[in-house]
């Protein structure tokens, strides 16, 4: 329980960087005078950062144990978190964010790791199930906080509140017994071998790329959320935040489905039905999106339900690929998906005469190269590695136990 506990903490750590800040970025504009292309660059910089040291953590843990990778990290994290609060200006705000996101990488790639190492099979999708049902609960609340904070403090209590919160994930790093027991050897070399062995490997790189282009529109939601509802809806903080929640209501309810789902149908046939309902609700936002906030949020919920329904079992798919360098292969993921968020952010901060429309365009975009991937596949199955990937029979409900 206290390892699960501890993973549940380490998947939190971008939610909680990123969804408590969003109402404080219209008052950061205005405070300092910028436009919100130049604001949200402390939401890109954050995930540009976030992802390129995905790729540092990753190996680093396969060579040192996943513990003294946390322990620094997170440490790290609640030093970045400080420096944010006392930022004067977007440029010192943009510098403390990108130390915050490399501690947040840490705890990011760590998390999947540990789900390698702990878990396996069945336990290891109804636990990344369990990971969608319960993280979601912080971009839930993230933003209300947030907006409370506004009102009765300062946006710099966001931050603080941040590095407070990071202290749990601090102490409960400190009494985690290392998992890992075969470690890796040599420097930077050895640790670019293991990325070229993952490059090589055909099913993990495609699985990976491609079911990362679904996170498009999700990322360029969070950017522009307040800005769409609070600017070009004209809503209170207050209203945006429970707005903001109603769409984390949604992944959250994807993946208490999805955990579900996974044990009696096919991981394929659970992903087509998935990708399929994105399609539906990116057309469905392009049509009506940009009418009224509720017909933007409705078609939003559809595809971030979907979103929710098909990451743990995508994830699962992908961790299934690999047999060693767990902390590479997590790193490597997290990054492909938060790269793919970085490029959303960036592309909706513009000016756009309609952010919805643009969002149903990435949506509508981002969904097709994976629906591609995952018919070839599902026509590849009988042919010797695809086998492994997607159990031919799950006829017992498995409980999350940690070995």
């Amino acid at each position: 329980m206290a390892n699960l506990v501890l993973i549940l903490l380490l998947s939190a750590f971008p939610a909680l960087s990123t969804d408590m800040y969003l109402p404080a970025i219209p008052t950061l504009c205005t405070l300092w005078g910028i436009p919100l292309a130049q604001a949200n660059l402390s939401l890109v910089a954050f995930f540009i950062c976030f992802s390129t040291f995905l790729l540092v953590h990753g190996p680093l843990s396969d060579r040192f144990g996943r513990r003294p990778i946390l322990l620094w990290g997170i440490s790290l994290y609640i030093i970045g978190s400080l420096c944010c609060a006392a930022a004067i200006s977007i440029t010192t705000l943009v510098l403390a964010r990108m130390l915050q996101a490399t501690g947040a990488a840490a705890a990011a790639a760590m998390s999947l790791a540990l789900a390698k190492d702990l878990y396996e099979g069945n336990e290891r999708k109804k636990l990344l199930a369990y990971i969608g049902v319960i993280v979601p609960l912080c971009p839930m609340v993230a933003p209300t906080i947030g907006a409370a904070m506004l009102n009765y403090f300062s946006w710099r209590g966001i931050f603080l509140s941040q590095a407070v919160l990071a202290l749990a994930g601090l102490y409960s790093s400190f009494r985690l017994r290392e998992p890992l027991t075969e470690r890796g050897t040599g420097g930077v070399k050895a640790a670019l071998s293991r990325y070229r062995r993952l490059i090589g490997n055909t099913s993990y790189l495609g699985y990976t790329i491609s079911f990362s282009l679904l996170g498009l529109p999700f990322f360029a939601f969070i950017a522009s959320s307040s800005d769409i509802y609070i600017r070009t809806f004209a809503m209170s903080e207050q209203a945006f935040g429970l707005y903001f929640a109603f769409n984390a209501l949604a992944l959250m309810l994807g993946s208490l489905l999805c955990s579900r789902l996974c044990v009696g149908i096919e991981s394929r046939t659970i992903l087509i039905y998935a990708i399929a309902g994105m399609l539906l609700s990116g057309g469905t936002m392009l049509l009506l999106g940009s009418a009224t906030p509720m017909l933007f949020a409705l078609p939003m919920f559809g595809y971030t339900f979907f979103l929710g329904l098909s990451r743990p079992i995508s994830n699962h798919l992908i961790l299934e690929q690999v047999d060693q360098d767990a902390g590479t292969a997590s790193s490597l993921l997290t990054f492909f998906f938060f790269l793919c968020g970085s490029v959303g952010m960036e592309v909706i901060s513009f000016d756009w005469p309609s952010k919805p429309h643009v969002i149903a365009l990435l949506g509508l975009a981002g969904t097709v190269v994976p629906l591609l991937v995952v018919l070839l596949v599902r026509g590849k199955k009988e042919n010797g590695r695809e086998r492994t990937v997607t159990p031919a029979t799950d006829s017992q409900t498995p409980t999350v136990s940690e070995k």
